[in-house]
């Protein structure tokens, strides 16, 4: 099935967006949980949909939408509550025509895009200030067909590339079993918005596919991503809040995050980084239960001069790593900027980093933990870590500078600026976040031939 793209962004918010059910198939029923169930179904085939990978189901969508909306008691857009459901055989093509992409301004926190000056083509799936979105199924697939925009960023392509899903300025979004592959560019963008679940999600690109992240929530609160399995050619999750001199000012920061049971293959980048991108700051991430498989490193702290905001209180605990060059990276100098309009005062604040129980096997370096000169990294607390380092590795396990914390149990054994304390065990919260105490409900939904 192939998603053409409407031209005008509220249609886009509607058909991308505002449809029950999505089915390749009449006649059956199929049960999924969700924060909350669908009085009114609709299947794209009732309007017209054909799977065959090549006719456009804009109008169908359309159409689907248009049925629906009948039952709502108002056209204000935050008050659509709206499930995207893919059957386990729905396939969802993103259009390689540039014509059906429209053009949307830069994020305000970033100022630009990420490749270029400038705006940006709209997501595959894309809505703004929504309430109670839920894109759903059973594991039916969303395919960005990447190999086309990869191989153009650079040279063709006038506009930054699109995200598969963005959600923005919106509260309730639940995104749960479905399959990705090959985002143009990252694959999952909360972005601006509040209590998001993310659940059951499997992301699949190229390991040398350019920025293709997985999940990167962004200036958002109250979230929680569990049980996913990634490999990508970029983060598999990244933290981000803003960039410089607009972030500073936009001032949303990403806070109360959960992230649990991740598995993670990225051979050129990081299973979980915070940043770089962090200028409205980042506060209180909880991370535990993670297998990392052959990935550049398992957590990245990224920052640098010019940055501002903050980086407060991450614990990270339970983590299992199997071939890595970095166990831990931390970076202070991780120097791209939106322009040379920066502060260079703006110094970011790094503290209260834990890391604890935790393992790896042929682990090239341990840490490289290079905060700023004269503004160091505070509060680093590493306990109860085992790496067995590569046999042939010729590095030093750890090399630190500008950095301040306390290490307990950790071998190959820390030296330099990091002392160790006996039997000092680094915290993790004990507190339920509101996030963890959502309530799903079974849901049915027929599907008539």
């Amino acid at each position: 099935m192939k998603l053409m793209r409407s031209t005008q962004r509220a249609q886009v918010v509607f058909v991308l967006l505002g449809l029950v059910s999505l089915l390749l198939r009449g006649a059956e029923s199929f049960d999924y949980t969700a924060i909350n169930c669908r009085k009114h179904t609709a299947s794209l085939k009732d309007f017209g949909g054909v799977g065959d990978g090549k006719t456009s189901n804009t109008k169908a969508f359309r159409s689907a939408v248009a049925s629906l909306s009948k039952f709502q008691t108002t056209v204000d857009l935050s008050s659509f509550h709206f499930t995207l459901y893919l059957h386990k055989d729905a396939v969802i093509l993103a259009s390689q025509d540039l014509s059906e992409w429209p053009i949307i301004g830069p994020l305000p926190s970033y100022g630009r895009g990420k490749d270029l000056p400038g705006g940006r083509y709209n997501s595959l799936i894309f809505g703004t200030q929504l309430t109670d979105v839920i894109i759903t199924g059973d594991m039916g697939t969303i395919d960005g067909q990447g190999t086309w925009w990869w191989q153009r960023y650079k040279t063709v392509l006038k506009s930054n590339r699109p995200y598969l899903i963005e959600i923005m300025n919106s509260d309730q979004v639940q995104i749960t079993n479905l399959k990705l592959i090959d985002s143009p560019s990252w694959h999952i963008h909360p972005v601006y918005s509040s209590n998001i679940f993310i659940k059951g999600i499997t992301i699949v690109a190229p390991p040398a596919s350019p920025n293709t992240d997985g999940i990167n929530p962004d200036s958002c609160s109250n979230v929680r991503i569990e049980d996913c399995n990634i490999v990508s050619g970029d983060d598999c999750v990244s933290v981000k809040s803003g960039w410089d001199q607009y972030g500073i000012a936009f001032g949303k920061p990403t806070k109360h995050v959960i992230i649990r049971r991740l598995t993670c293959t990225s051979p050129n980048n990081a299973v979980l980084t915070i940043g770089s991108e962090m200028s409205g700051g980042i506060q209180d991430v909880r991370v535990e239960d993670i297998v990392a498989i052959r990935t550049e490193s398992a957590v990245r702290m990224k920052t640098a001069l010019g940055r501002g905001g903050y980086v407060k209180d991450i614990f990270i605990r339970r983590m299992t790593m199997k071939t890595m060059r970095w166990a831990f990276l931390m970076t202070g100098n991780y120097s791209t900027h939106p322009n040379n309009n920066y502060n260079r005062k703006a110094l970011p604040v790094i503290d209260g980093i834990s890391f604890s129980d935790m393992v790896g096997d042929n682990v090239k370096i341990a840490g490289q933990l290079d905060g700023i000169k004269g503004n160091p990294f505070t509060g680093i607390c590493i306990s109860n870590v085992t790496l067995s380092m590569l046999p042939t590795s010729n590095f030093a396990p750890w090399t630190c500078s500008d950095i301040k914390g306390l290490t307990s149990g950790v071998s190959p054994k820390p030296s330099g600026m990091l002392t160790a304390q006996v039997a000092k065990r680094c915290p993790f919260p004990t507190d339920i976040l509101p996030i963890d105490r959502i309530q799903l409900k079974k849901c049915s939904i027929i599907a008539k031939l």
